[in-house]
């Protein structure tokens, strides 16, 4: 009877784990399906991303929306590689906390341990200090990221720029930091910061589709970015990231803080590595997820060594970083006591909804109940689908439109201001740049910016005493100092009166 009734107990033990585990196979299917709708939903009007969900090494959802390449009708799949941008900066910081491991370093060691010409004012600036953004150097340091430049240049330009604050005081976020750290990098290992990042982590987790410049895999597999032209109104294909760097090693605008390539399959090959101390100790772990310095006055999240460090509605810790180089848009999110991971990489940057999916998507996670805000179609691209298909007279009519599509009240005088006045360069008798311009005075009456757009709409079309009334305005309206359309306003005054 004893065993009869422990046969009968794990019998039904089993089948309540059996029932236990159906419904979390339903439940994970329903959520899978409502981010999948979401995503879909997103791609009608452009976006375009490789997604990886997951909970406790499980995925909920890889896949990939919209086009890879327009031209060849290439979709996004979780095998696309995109470039990550600033989420390469974990990356940076893990290979320093590799060569502490190694005993190479510490991240006490000062920039003259590295480097023999540098300047008083930055010799005490730390390894540390360049992992956290607190060493003084300013975000404007260096260069456009794909201009040539070589690393002694870099180092020169660097070396030679003022620090905004003493090093240790503040942080401030300066790729600049994460550059200089890519320099100690390949001084200290002797090899390129690729070469070691390859050999180091990449090689040994089976990222074969991560990596810097160095690809080897086919280049059919890279999400070209786009981005919408608004002075044509169409979509242009910037090609792949790289096109656009040198094919020297001047491209020290760019290395160790950014342009990394990935894919979600192997960014989550990194993070189960990282959680499981694969390629790094627990303590090194630890000492990269340490929120040192908070990253704004509200302290609403701190920066660690390559990722920023946020507290969740549940008191749980997340692991974050983002990074974009304009084109593409990535994010990675980790609940590292919750074992969740969403991953995101997009070859287009719609609004800021777009921005905000890895963050709505974890809300989703979290509440089987919220629907989070559409993904909806760029700003600058609707106002082009309003032209398209209607007259300037009707402008009045586009607040409405906007505010139809965007689902929100619109309020970026930046949009109506840039679409104007390329539209008033371009048009000889079509006037769709005036009512624009002078529709943006409306919806933003205070800004004397738009006012010296619209005299200068005015003129063009002949008309000077609109055009005196627009310039006039536009003057009443200066700030106190730093007004940069002021000079124009003034000397277009001039000329008109005398006229």
């Amino acid at each position: 009877m004893k065993n009869q009734s422990i046969i009968i107990s794990l019998l039904l033990l089993l089948g309540l784990n059996l029932a236990a585990a159906q419904q979390a196979i339903l439940d994970s299917n329903k959520l899978s399906d409502r981010i999948d709708t979401y995503l879909t939903n997103g791609a009608v009007n452009g976006y375009a991303a490789s997604v990886l969900v997951a909970k406790d090494d499980k995925i909920i959802l890889s896949k990939g929306y919209g086009w890879a390449n327009r031209e060849y009708k290439i979709p996004n799949s979780p095998a696309t590689v995109f470039n990550i941008g600033s989420v390469t900066k974990q990356f940076t910081a893990a290979a320093i906390m590799k060569l502490v491991e190694q005993g190479k370093l510490r991240v006490s060691d000062k920039l003259t341990e590295f480097f023999s010409n540098v300047p008083e004012d930055k010799k005490d600036i730390s390894i540390h200090q360049l992992l956290t953004h607190t060493s003084g150097i300013s975000p404007a340091t260096g260069g456009f990221r794909y201009d040539e430049v070589s690393k002694q240049e870099f180092l020169d330009i660097c070396f030679e720029a003022d620090l905004l604050t003493i090093p240790g005081e503040i942080h401030r976020y300066a790729n600049a930091n994460y550059i200089l750290l890519a320099a100690i990098i390949e001084k200290v290992s002797n090899q390129a910061y690729g070469i070691f990042l390859e050999e180091e982590f990449f090689k040994p987790l089976n990222m074969n589709h991560t990596g810097y410049k160095s690809i080897n895999f086919s280049t059919e597999q890279l999400a070209h970015g786009y981005y919408f032209n608004y002075t044509d109104g169409e979509w242009r294909d910037w090609g792949t990231t790289q096109q656009q760097l040198p094919d020297t090693n001047k491209h020290w605008f760019s290395i160790g803080k950014g342009d990394i390539h990935s894919t979600t399959q192997d960014l989550f090959r990194w993070h189960q590595a990282l959680k499981n101390n694969e390629i790094l100790t627990a303590e090194c772990l630890k000492r990269i997820e340490t929120p040192y310095v908070a990253e704004n006055q509200l302290t609403q999240s701190h920066y660690g060594y390559g990722w920023a460090i946020f507290t969740s509605s549940r008191s749980t810790k997340i692991v974050t970083h983002n990074g974009s180089n304009g084109i593409y848009f990535a994010n990675i999110l980790r609940f590292v006591e919750e074992d969740m991971v969403i991953i995101v990489l997009s070859n287009t940057r719609l609004n800021q909804d777009s921005e905000n999916v890895a963050w709505y998507i974890a809300k989703m996670l979290s509440d089987e109940n919220y629907i989070p805000k559409r993904i909806t179609k760029l700003t600058y691209e609707l106002v082009y689908d309003f032209i398209n298909e209607n007259k300037p007279e009707n402008i009045q009519q586009l607040p409405i439109f906007l505010e139809s599509n965007l689902g929100t009240k619109f309020d970026d005088k930046a949009v109506l201001n840039r679409i104007g006045y390329k539209r008033m360069d371009k048009e000889i008798t079509v006037a769709w740049g005036l009512e624009i311009l002078k529709l943006n005075t409306q919806l933003f009456p205070n800004d004397g910016n738009l006012w010296d757009s619209l005299g200068e709409a005015y003129l063009k079309y002949n008309q000077s005493e609109n055009a005196i009334m627009a310039f006039t305005k536009a003057l009443q309206l200066a700030p106190e100092d730093n007004c940069h359309w002021c000079d124009n306003a003034q000397a277009k005054l001039k000329t008109l009166k005398n006229d």
